[in-house]
C-alpha cells in the first residue's frame, strides 16, 4: 500500500522534483515524527478552525442586520448593502446546511458570486473589509492585476484558492466555504473591447478563462506545479506518514465576489441609453429625463449595465455569465464626504485625532471646516480617498510642528481648511512664550540624560538656557539635536578636570552662556586653568 502511495504520489510532481527524489539523499531524508508538518496540512477542526466551523453552523444574521452592520462604516451605497447582504446570507445558510448534512455538498448549487461596479474610492474594498471582519470566516482579498496566464510571470489564479486554506491554517473543509475576492478586475479586460488602450492583452483574457473555472466548480491542487518547495514537502510527507494527505480542494462552495472601476463603460452604457436605439435603453432613457437627481455623475449610469456592456467592454461572454449578481455603487457627492468624516465609525478624521493625541494634542473643528474637508476633496474626484488628500495637505505642518511646541489643543475653521501654513503660525506665535518654557525643559532633559550617560552634573545658567534657545529657533533644530551636537565631545575634557577621588561637587560644571557659544574654548580654558592650579 505504502509503495502504490508513494508511486501515485511520485507521478504528479514535475520531472525535476522526480529526478531529485531518485537521488540518495533525499530518499534518506524524512520529517521527524515529533514535528507537526507545516503548511495546508493541519487536521480538520484544529484550534480556532473548529470554533469557526462552530459559528458558522449556528450562523443566523438575516440580511438587514448585515446591512445594519455597514451601515456604521459605509456612507450611501445602499443597492450594494442589500446585494452583498442577501449573498452573505444565502452563502452561509447554504455552507451551515452542507456542514450539518454533508451529502448536499454534492447537490448542485448556483453560486450567487457578485461584480461590484462602481468609481474608485466608494467603499467597494471596505465594504468587503467589513463583511469579511462581521463574519469571520476564510477571506482572501487581491488585486487582479497580479495574475497573469502561465503563472511564470506574475501569479497564477488558483494562488487565490491557496491561499484561502491558508487563511484556514491548512483547514480545506474550513477554506472550501470562503469568501474570494478580487479588486480592479476591469483591468484584465481583453484590448479589443471598449476598454481600448488601457486593457490587458491576450493574457488579460487568459486569466479570464482561468478565473472563471474557479467561479464555476474546479479542484485545484494545493500545490503549485511550480512551488518546488511544496512539492518535496509533500512527498516527504508521504515518505513519513506512507500516506499523501488530500491535495486539492474543491471550489463548488467558494463565494467570489469581484470588483472594478470600468471607467469607460459608464460612457458607452450613458451613449446607448441616450441614443434609445433599443426599447428597454428608450425606457431607461425616458426615466433618467424624469429623474435627473438619481444621476449626479456619468458613473451612476453602471446601475444601467447590461451583459452585453461589459462584454463589449473587453470581458469574456462566459466569464460575465459567471457573475450573475451585478449592483453599481453610486459616486459620492460632496455631502457623502462630509457624512463620511462626522457620521462613520473608523473615518479618517478619527485616525488623525488619534495620531495627535499621540503627542497628547487635541483639536477640535467646526462643522463649516468639515464642509471646507469635504468640497475639496470631492475635486479630487477620487471618492472617499479625496479626504486623506486634503486632510494630509491641511494637517501635515501641524503634525511636524506641534509635538515639538507646548500648544495641546487647537481649533480647526474655515480659515485652517483654507490656509493652513498661515493659521499655523499665528498659533506658534500666539504660544511663543510658553514654547520658552518647554525649551528651557527641553535643556534640562539634556543634562539629564548626559549625567545618567557620562556622570558630570551640567547647571545651565539662565544665560546659557536663553542662547540655546535663540540658536535652536534660528536654526531651526530641536534643543536636544543643538545640544548633543555642541556637547558631544564634552565629556572627554571634563575627564581630565575631575580627580578620581573628588565628590559630587567636583564632578558639577555651570554651562555660562559664553560656554554655549564655544564648547571647546571652554573645555580648553578650563583644562589649562586647571594644570596652572596644580602647578
Amino acid at each position: 500500500m505504502s509503495e502504490k502511495n508513494t508511486q501515485d504520489s511520485s507521478d504528479q510532481l514535475p520531472e525535476e522534483i522526480r529526478d531529485l527524489l531518485k537521488s540518495s539523499p533525499f530518499k534518506t531524508f524524512f520529517v521527524p515524527k515529533a514535528e507537526k508538518p507545516s503548511g495546508p496540512v493541519a487536521e480538520k477542526g484544529e484550534g480556532g478552525n473548529a470554533e469557526t466551523l462552530r459559528r458558522i453552523q449556528g450562523f443566523n444574521l438575516k440580511p438587514r442586520e448585515i446591512r445594519d452592520y455597514l451601515d456604521r462604516f459605509v456612507i450611501q451605497q445602499a443597492e450594494a448593502k442589500k446585494v452583498l447582504s442577501v449573498a452573505i446570507c444565502d452563502h452561509y445558510n447554504h455552507v451551515r446546511q452542507c456542514i450539518e448534512n454533508p451529502s448536499l455538498r454534492e447537490v448542485d448549487y448556483a453560486k450567487q458570486n457578485i461584480l461590484l461596479l462602481g468609481p474608485t474610492g466608494v467603499g467597494k474594498t471596505y465594504l468587503m473589509r467589513c463583511i469579511a471582519r462581521l463574519i469571520g470566516v476564510p477571506f482572501v482579498k487581491a488585486d487582479a492585476t497580479k495574475f497573469s496566464e502561465t503563472g511564470y510571470v506574475g501569479g497564477d489564479v488558483e494562488d487565490l484558492v491557496r491561499d484561502l486554506v491558508k487563511a484556514a491554517d491548512g483547514d480545506v473543509e474550513l477554506a472550501q466555504y470562503g469568501i474570494v475576492y478580487m479588486d480592479e478586475i476591469d483591468k484584465i479586460a481583453s484590448s479589443g473591447g471598449a476598454a481600448g488602450g488601457g486593457g490587458r492583452d491576450v493574457s488579460g483574457r487568459g486569466v479570464q478563462i482561468n478565473l472563471l473555472k474557479l467561479m464555476e466548480e474546479t479542484d485545484v491542487n494545493l500545490h503549485s506545479q511550480t512551488d518546488l518547495a511544496a512539492q518535496m514537502q509533500a512527498m516527504m510527507e508521504m515518505q513519513r506518514t506512507g500516506r499523501s494527505r488530500k491535495r486539492t480542494i474543491n471550489t463548488r462552495h467558494i463565494l467570489f465576489i469581484v470588483s472594478g472601476a470600468f471607467d469607460k463603460l459608464s460612457e458607452q452604457i450613458k451613449r446607448r441609453v441616450q441614443s434609445g436605439s433599443i426599447g428597454f435603453a428608450a425606457g431607461a432613457a425616458g426615466a433618467i429625463a424624469s429623474s435627473r437627481a438619481r444621476v449626479r455623475h456619468d458613473s451612476d449610469f453602471l446601475r444601467l449595465a447590461q451583459s452585453r456592456d461589459i462584454i463589449d467592454y473587453g470581458m469574456e461572454p462566459e466569464f460575465v455569465g459567471r457573475l450573475p449578481v451585478r449592483v453599481a455603487c453610486q459616486a459620492l457627492t460632496a455631502e457623502d464626504l462630509e457624512k463620511i468624516l462626522v457620521a462613520s465609525e473608523g473615518s479618517i478624521l478619527s485616525q488623525y485625532r488619534a495620531d495627535f493625541s499621540g503627542y497628547g494634542i487635541d483639536f477640535e473643528i467646526s462643522q463649516a471646516a468639515v464642509r471646507g474637508i469635504a468640497a475639496q476633496a470631492f475635486q479630487e474626484n477620487t471618492g472617499a480617498r479625496g479626504l486623506m488628500t486634503v486632510l494630509e495637505r491641511v494637517f501635515r505642518n501641524f503634525k511636524f510642528e506641534l509635538p515639538s511646541t507646548a500648544v495641546k489643543t487647537f481649533r480647526v475653521d474655515e480659515a485652517t481648511i483654507a490656509e493652513p501654513e498661515s493659521v499655523l503660525r499665528a498659533l506658534l506665535r500666539d504660544n511663543a512664550q510658553k514654547q520658552h518654557g518647554v525649551l528651557r525643559a527641553d535643556v534640562v532633559a539634556f543634562a539629564g540624560r548626559f549625567e545618567t550617560e557620562y556622570g558630570f552634573a551640567l547647571a545651565f545658567d539662565d544665560g546659557a538656557v536663553d542662547a540655546l534657545i535663540e540658536q535652536s529657533l534660528a536654526a531651526d533644530k530641536t534643543i536636544r539635536a543643538l545640544c548633543e551636537e555642541k556637547f558631544h565631545n564634552f565629556h572627554h575634557g571634563l575627564k581630565l578636570l575631575v580627580n578620581e577621588d573628588g565628590g559630587a561637587d567636583a564632578r558639577r560644571f555651570t554651562i555660562t552662556r559664553e560656554v554655549v557659544e564655544n564648547p571647546d574654548k571652554a573645555i580648553s580654558r578650563w583644562v589649562v586653568e586647571r594644570f596652572k592650579k596644580a602647578g
